[in-house]
């Protein structure tokens, strides 16, 4: 019966793997400029893990096929330097995985998160507050108008708590529920949270990214194909979480453009 288990076990984690080796299911198509380094970093973690978790079921099932015998008055067998020896095996050889991911991803990270946007990317602020986002694009001033708390107020639409009577800045302000870019033009995303814990995720930018309340999270990307695709939060973040979404539209410079004109004459 032992023997059995182990053939069991060595069966189930080849069958497991044949899928990811043979690429059965393949990632969502990449948009992005850094999507790339963000593939290929998956593929060593999953490669990486992988070869763990395989070695780790051989092991298993050659052990269960030694030692899981019937042992009738006889002797016990312990490993060699006991629960310690096993503790310190865990902890290197865990620890070294560890390591390892963590030189792989460190510049994929740097890359995306530790590295300044570009002098000319284009800035957008992203407020996100249950249930929805909301965008701000500065006018032609260049300038977001200052963000007053006590100003927020959904039945007037004022999203952001714009003080559009004494700030100067405010005027040309475009606030919308829709998030449109030029392709290949880099974006300068401000994001903050008015009330809880969120996240803008868009998985063909490999963008994920979580609003923290009380913070000013920054994010910059680049996207690279034209179409239209969903953002959605994937934090829990309350009974309507499951409609918190938004769409990215992404646009030759043009479209852009003229997108951007009908929405300042909208406000």
């Amino acid at each position: 019966m032992a023997k059995l288990f182990a053939v069991t076990i060595i069966v189930i984690a080849i069958a497991s793997a044949i899928p990811i080796i043979m690429h059965t299911w393949s990632a969502p198509e990449d948009i992005s400029i850094h999507g790339p380094i963000i593939d290929d970093q998956m593929s060593e973690t999953m490669a990486e893990a992988g070869i763990a978790f395989l070695a780790a079921q051989f092991v298993l099932a050659i052990f269960i096929w030694m030692f899981a015998k019937p042992n009738p008055g006889g002797k016990i067998k312990k490993f060699p330097g006991g629960a310690t020896g096993l503790v310190i095996g865990a902890f290197l050889i865990v620890g070294i995985e560890v390591l390892a991911l963590g030189v792989f991803g460190a510049k994929v990270w740097a890359d995306v998160y530790l590295s300044p946007p570009g002098a000319n990317a284009m800035p957008v602020q992203v407020q996100a507050g249950q249930f929805a986002f909301y965008f701000r694009y500065p006018g032609p001033d260049g300038k977001f108008a200052a963000i007053h708390p006590n100003l927020i107020d959904e039945s007037t639409e004022n999203f952001f708590g714009i003080d559009t009577t004494n700030d100067p800045d405010a005027k040309d302000d475009i606030v919308t529920a829709e998030f449109a870019i030029p392709v290949n033009k880099e974006i300068h995303l401000l994001m903050h949270s008015k009330d809880l814990g969120h996240s803008f995720y868009v998985r063909e930018l490999r963008v994920h990214q979580d609003f923290v309340p009380g913070l000013d999270v920054s994010l910059h990307f680049t996207a690279t194909k034209i179409g239209k695709y969903e953002i959605v939060c994937t934090q829990l973040c309350g009974l309507g979480h499951y409609n918190m979404k938004a769409y990215l539209e992404v646009m030759s410079q043009d479209d852009f453009d003229k997108w951007l004109k009908q929405q300042a004459a909208a406000q």
